[in-house]
Formats: structure tokens, C-alpha cells, sequence
């Protein structure tokens, strides 16, 4: 079942009179070819429902191209499958960035899924009933919308006093590929995430001098437990109170993890699993960052209180020499750039205040944008099947009128 295309129209976007050729119609829009739109989409296909995936870039998953080249999935690829499709059987249990790329890719290629590349969403607004998309040089017309356009869509960018006196090179996680061009130099990397902590272990593996500036109590968990994939343990562990499942798992955690008191981290007062769902803030997954940490290849330092010409002081007061400041300070979704009149759906800073049903704007969804203790990619397959069959539940009580 495909979308059609309407009569000629002239539309005012933007206080813009502007003249559109043929407008396009089709029962659901979802904007994003990453693995939310495309799981969606496969869903959607599945139950014979007309959908249409609009993407901005030229190929599928192209957040997964543009992150750093040493990125893995810190899920396995069991509890990492989209809908209908698992991974090669020779891949690793945690696939590249790149094995990533290619599973999307045979994805979409398999499935045959209708996506429409080169359309970036400008506005979308709902008028009479039903949504209307514009892209940079078409109009698409849907009942149904669906946003998978990816939690990473905008990098988040804080800034300090005297940060424009900073003599050396200052970049954003999303802007970094690998470690060569800052070998055998200073570098320091701000934030405790998962992207910060593989950073360090990259630049430390091309030979820089590695710091990460962590400013507040952390939580740190390992990848797997005695052979066991920790995103298994917290599947097993879902239906726990958060504060329960941190009750349980504490000794363990102390026992793997250690005391990282003595090498500048302070443990969060709040377990990982409580963390995840208050903050909704993934813990640090260990790859390998604690072990370089224990052995001085990592340092810890403070909070960042100013930038100087020369390096950084930190809210203890030290100075230290950086040639450079990587900011591996996460990302903020922002839908509301395009979404008009959906205030209703949206919490701070643009973020979806639902995800994986319809949200409180009738024929308007989100993907993707919870975050999940049992992994992301998982979750993201739980929330397409839920809203492919909630959209053609929704056709079939329309059709039997």
C-alpha cells in the first residue's frame, strides 16, 4: 500500500505564501530513518498499514556514521534486535558502530521499506484533523506522525567563564573520529558517560594523555557479571522497585567495581537502576575505562570552574595544562525546532514528555526517546510494535465504518 499524491495547492508556511506541487498523502509520516523510524516502519509494513519514513541525510542511520569510529553497542546484540530482523550470527555479542551500520542498512534493504532521502522537516503542524509536514520543497499530509527523529539530534554545548581565552582545541563528542590527531598531548575529556569513558580509552590507546572531569558521584556498572550480559540481570530485574533492585545488587556492584574513592570518584548515594529511572541517565558501562583509571593511564579530575588560556582551573581551585577539552556532554533531542502546537507533548528542552504510544496531541508519537535500563535498542523494538499496532488498530476501525 503506498502513499499518493494530491492535487496542486498553494499553502502559507511560515507567513510564507508559497505554491506546492502535488502534496502528498499517506496514512502515517514518520520523520527519521535511524532505528526507531525504521522499526516503526517495518511494524506499520507488517500490519499493512500505508506509512512513509522522511529523512534528511542521504542514508539510513546516519547518527550511527557520525559517532566516533571505536564505538560499540554496550548492549548484546539478543536484547538489541528490531522487529522481524536479528543480527548476522557472526557478529559479537557487541557489535561496531560499524556492524551497526550495516544491520540498519540490510534492514531497510530487506524489508523494502519506503524511505524518502533528502527531506529535512522544517515545520510540523496539525490543522483540520491531521498533520502537515513540510519539508524544504514538499508537503506531506498524515492523520498519523510519528517522531523517531533520534534522541542525539542536537549536541549539548555548555559553556564556562573565559572559555573563548582557550588556546587549544575545544570540540563537541559528536565532532571527534579517533584519538590519532591528539597523540602525545594533554587532553581532557568532560563528562562520565558512556561516550566519555570510551573517548578516554580511545585517546589513551592512540597516545595521548587522557583526563576525564567528573564534577559530581558517579555510578559505574560492569558490561557482564560472571559471563552474563548486565542488560540480561536488569530485564530480570524490571519489574523490582528501583531502590530494591539497587538494595540487591549493591554488594555485587562493590565487589566487581571496587572502591573508586581513592582515584577521585565519589559513588552516587543512588543506585544505578534508581539513577536511570529519577535521571533518566545511563550509568557508565564498563569497557575498560576503570582498569585504565586504577592503573594513573586515566586521570580524574574535578568540575570545571573556568577555562584559561593555557588549560583549566577546577572547582578545587587546581590548574592544569590541556592542549585539549573534548565535550562529551550528551545531547538534547529538541523536536520542539519543528513541532508547532505540540507544547502539550513536549517537556523541558524539547524532549518528549511519552514515548512508544500516542502522546497527549491526537495522531502524534514518539520513539525512541525513553530511556530504558534494559537498553535502548530493545526498548526502541518494544515502542514500534506498540505503535504500529495501535496506528492499524486505528485504520481498521475507520475502514469497518
Amino acid at each position: 500500500m503506498k502513499c499518493g499524491r494530491l492535487s496542486r495547492r498553494a499553502i502559507a508556511h511560515k507567513g510564507v505564501e508559497e505554491v506546492i506541487l502535488g502534496a502528498v498523502h499517506c496514512h502515517t509520516v514518520i520523520v527519521g530513518a535511524g532505528p526507531a523510524g525504521l522499526a516503526v516502519g517495518a511494524c506499520l509494513k507488517r500490519a499493512g498499514s500505508p506509512y512513509l519514513i522522511l529523512e534528511r541525510s542521504t542514508q539510513v542511520a546516519s547518527a550511527w556514521r557520525r559517532h566516533y569510529r571505536r564505538l560499540h553497542l554496550h548492549t548484546d546484540k539478543a536484547h538489541s534486535e528490531l522487529p522481524y530482523s536479528g543480527y548476522p550470527r557472526d557478529y559479537p555479542r557487541y557489535p561496531s558502530r560499524l556492524q551497526v551500520i550495516e544491520y540498519l542498512e540490510a534492514y531497510a534493504r530487506d524489508l523494502e521499506l519506503e524511505i524518502r532521502f533528502g527531506q529535512e522537516v522544517g515545520a510540523a503542524q496539525r490543522a483540520n484533523g491531521h498533520w502537515d509536514v513540510h519539508t524544504q520543497d514538499s508537503l506531506y499530509q498524515t492523520p498519523n506522525l510519528v517522531i523517531a527523529a533520534g534522541y542525539n539530534r542536537v549536541p549539548y554545548l555548555p559553556t564556562w567563564p573565559e572559555q573563548s581565552s582557550f588556546r587549544g582545541g575545544l570540540l563537541h563528542s559528536s565532532q571527534y573520529e579517533d584519538g590519532e590527531p591528539f597523540r602525545n598531548q594533554d587532553v581532557l575529556v568532560v563528562g562520565f558517560g558512556n561516550s566519555g569513558g570510551e573517548i578516554a580509552m580511545d585517546l589513551h590507546e592512540h597516545g595521548a594523555r587522557p583526563s576525564l572531569a567528573v564534577r559530581g558521584p558517579v555510578n559505574v556498572i560492569p558490561r557482564e557479571l560472571l559471563g552474563i550480559p548486565i542488560l540480561s540481570i536488569a530485564i530480570l530485574q524490571q519489574k523490582l522497585p528501583p531502590r530494591l533492585a539497587d538494595a540487591l545488587n549493591a554488594p555485587i556492584l562493590r565487589a566487581v567495581i571496587g572502591d573508586l574513592s581513592r582515584f577521585g570518584l565519589r559513588t552516587s548515594a543512588q543506585g544505578p537502576m534508581t539513577q536511570v529511572h529519577r535521571d533518566a541517565h545511563i550509568p557508565l558501562i564498563d569497557v575498560g575505562t576503570i582498569g585504565l583509571i586504577k592503573q594513573g593511564r586515566i586521570t580524574v579530575c574535578p568540575g570545571i570552574e573556568r577555562l584559561t588560556d593555557d588549560g583549566v582551573t577546577f572547582t578545587d581551585g587546581s590548574h592544569r595544562h590541556f592542549d585539549a577539552v573534548i565535550l562529551a556532554t550528551g545531547y538534547r533531542p529538541r523536536v520542539d525546532a519543528f513541532l508547532g502546537d505540540a507544547s502539550a507533548a513536549l517537556g523541558a528542552e524539547g524532549t518528549p514528555a511519552s514515548s512508544g504510544c500516542e502522546s497527549r496531541v491526537p495522531g502524534l508519537y514518539f520513539c525512541g526517546y525513553r530511556v530504558s535500563a534494559t537498553g535502548m535498542f530493545r526498548e526502541i523494538a518494544l515502542e514500534a510494535r506498540r505503535i504500529g499496532d495501535h496506528i492499524a488498530r486505528g485504520m481498521r476501525a475507520l475502514q469497518r465504518r
